[in-house]
């Protein structure tokens, strides 16, 4: 069953909570969304609530997939640029889905919902992301449109000599 999709949801308790068991349940599968395991909710919290204050300033916004039990399976934060030259394309951050739900599909179609939601923001000519190498996840971003723009080698290091490059990928909406 597909997961369904809402753009600026209302942040409550129950969405808050599942946006971090979520965060924490990829993290210590691996997955590159800024945290190495072993984590903790409590560890992701103060993440999630940057987060939390850039949308509430109106410098982000939220989409999230809920599963057919009503569950956070999947997440992306589409932050805008403050430079006045660079307003026309926004980050697409914290691009998650759940590990049970990998391998169906769903990360195809959470990007897909992101960039519907970026085409109905005035303005918005394109979605640009990093991800972190040495996951394949630049094959999956090209499978799904995004073009490799730029690399920083050995830029993100998850652990003493083990150093990963930043890679920087786009979307034009055009």
């Amino acid at each position: 069953m597909p997961l369904t999709f809402t753009f600026d949801p209302a942040v409550t308790p129950a969405l808050r909570d599942g946006i971090l068991d979520l965060w924490t349940d990829v993290s210590e599968a691996g997955g590159a969304v800024g945290f190495v395991p072993p984590v903790t909710r409590e560890d992701i919290r103060p993440e999630l609530v940057r987060h939390f204050v850039a949308m509430a300033e109106g410098r982000s916004r939220l989409l999230v997939g809920h599963d057919a039990a009503g569950a956070v399976a999947a997440t992306a934060f589409l932050t805008f640029n403050t430079h006045r030259l660079m307003t026309h394309w926004a980050w697409l951050y914290t691009v998650m889905v759940h590990p049970r739900h990998q391998g169906r599909g769903y990360g195809r179609d959470l990007l897909a919902a992101a960039e519907d939601a970026a085409r109905g923001i005035d303005g918005i000519e394109a979605l640009r992301l990093t991800c972190r190498g040495g996951h394949g996840l630049e094959r999956f971003y090209a499978s799904c449109g995004y073009k490799e723009v730029g690399r920083v080698p050995a830029a993100i290091r998850v652990a003493p000599g083990d150093d990963r490059d930043d890679v920087i990928m786009l979307l034009p909406l055009g």
